[in-house]
C-alpha cells in the first residue's frame, strides 16, 4: 500500500491522511469487520496517523494467528495404541454364567 501512495506522489497525486487510513479501513476482509467497527468507534480517522492505523492492525493479525495456534493445537487429540489381548478366561466366565442361568 505505501509502495503504491509512494509511486502516486511521484506522479503528483496526493492524499490526505484521513483518506489513506480510510481506504486501508475500507480494503480489509469481511472477517475484520469487528476490528475496523472497533478503531472507527475509537479513534478520530481524521487525526490517526498512518502508522499507528498499520501497527493496529498488524498487532491484531498477530493476535489472530496466535489464536489459531492455540485453537489447533487444543484440536489434536491423543491416540492410543490398542491392542488385542487373549480373552479365554472371560469366555470361560460367560459360558459359566449362561449354563448356570440356563439350569
Amino acid at each position: 500500500f505505501t509502495t503504491i501512495i509512494n509511486s502516486l506522489k511521484n506522479l503528483g497525486k496526493f492524499y490526505s491522511n484521513q483518506e489513506l487510513v480510510r481506504k486501508i479501513l475500507r480494503c480489509l476482509p469481511k472477517s475484520w469487520t469487528p476490528k475496523v467497527t472497533v478503531i472507527e468507534e475509537a479513534k478520530d480517522l481524521s487525526t490517526l496517523p498512518l502508522e499507528q492505523l498499520l501497527g493496529s492492525l498488524m498487532t491484531h493479525e498477530t493476535t489472530m494467528k496466535n489464536h489459531e495456534n492455540v485453537e489447533v493445537k487444543k484440536k489434536k487429540a491423543i491416540t492410543f495404541k490398542a491392542s488385542k489381548e487373549d480373552s479365554e478366561s472371560d469366555e470361560d466366565g460367560d459360558v459359566a454364567l449362561i449354563t448356570s442361568q440356563f439350569k
